[in-house]
């Protein structure tokens, strides 16, 4: 009976854990992709250069351009400006693409900077 317990138990908490790591996985994107879903994923590209940076109250706007099409999305961030923005080579949002107000409304930024060691790489 104990035996029994112990494998039920077992797989319960390898059940419980593996839906939790499923929920928390958020796989990169280009700015299309992350328009055609509702679900949570991570948007990589450039500062886009025609859309100045706004920081309003607890809310950071700017607009992220996607590398290879060149394509623009407007990004609403839930904190304030990072360190390191404005020197950003690429940034990547996480967060969920909300077709309403057609915005990215990221919870976290990643910031990515080129290396002090390289030399710094051309902008879009």
């Amino acid at each position: 009976m104990r035996k029994v317990f112990l494998i039920v138990l077992l797989v319960g908490f390898v059940a419980y854990a593996g839906l939790n790591l499923a929920e928390s996985v958020t796989p990169y994107v280009s700015i299309a992709e992350a328009r055609a879903t509702s679900n949570g994923v991570q948007v990589k590209g450039l500062l886009d250069k025609n859309f100045t940076p706004v920081q309003s109250g607890d809310k950071f706007n700017f607009s992220l351009q996607d590398e290879t099409s060149g394509e623009t999305m407007r990004v609403i961030f839930d904190g304030i400006k990072p360190d390191q923005f404005d020197e950003a080579y690429h940034i990547v949002a996480v967060g969920k693409y909300d077709a309403a107000d057609e915005t990215f409304h990221a919870k976290k930024l990643l910031i990515k900077c080129p290396s002090k060691y390289e030399g710094q790489k051309p902008q879009a």
